[in-house]
């Protein structure tokens, strides 16, 4: 059974969020280290517009998260929780973030994004030409960097795929060069 199969059966063919049944595809939920099931929910077109698109929400169509952030599924909470902070400055949603309930590492997946800090407290990487970086973005080294603890030198002009952002340090991101994981500056990367 394939994955969109499996969520449409999770979900009885309606949007995981908003209970819509039109326009339904798959979402995987940022940042994207699980996938599958586990990580993917089924949304409708509105749905999906308003959560990559943040200055696109209508905050009234969320109210549907009054139901859908008692799921049973985490990565359904999980995103419930995300639009409830994005949207608590309406007041509402305030009140169901006061009742809504994560165990811990659902907590740790919904913090992953930084969605609930106000714009003042994200920490935001920024690659040496001050471009934004988001995890899953892929970089280049812009000079030979010795990776510490190892023999290993990265040379300038290597890609590294898929990176990850260390969540205390905007300085810090994390990737895979020569199949060993390593932590990078990020000064000396560019964004591809």
């Amino acid at each position: 059974m394939g994955l969109l199969q499996e969520l449409q059966e999770r979900s009885g063919h309606q949007c995981e969020l908003c209970a819509s049944k039109d326009n339904l595809s798959t979402y995987e939920v940022p940042p994207i280290s699980t996938g599958g099931v586990d990580g993917t929910i089924l949304i409708c077109s509105t749905c999906k517009e308003q959560i990559e698109q943040p200055e696109t929400i209508i905050p009234n169509h969320w109210r549907c998260l009054n139901d859908s952030m008692w799921s049973e599924f985490t990565p359904v909470k999980v995103v419930a929780w995300r639009m409830l902070h994005r949207l608590k400055k309406e007041g509402w949603p305030q009140d169901l973030l006061d009742m809504m309930y994560l165990e811990a590492n659902e907590l740790r997946f919904a913090e992953a994004t930084g969605d609930h800090l106000d714009e003042s407290e994200k920490i935001i990487h920024r690659d040496s030409n001050g471009a934004i970086l988001q995890a899953g973005d892929n970089v280049v080294l812009i000079k030979d960097l010795k990776v510490k603890g190892s023999s290993m030198v990265c040379k300038q002009g290597t890609a590294v795929r898929r990176i990850s952002l260390d969540a205390d340090n905007a300085e810090y991101i994390e990737g895979k060069v020569d199949g060993q994981h390593i932590v990078i500056v990020t000064k000396y990367v560019k964004k591809l």
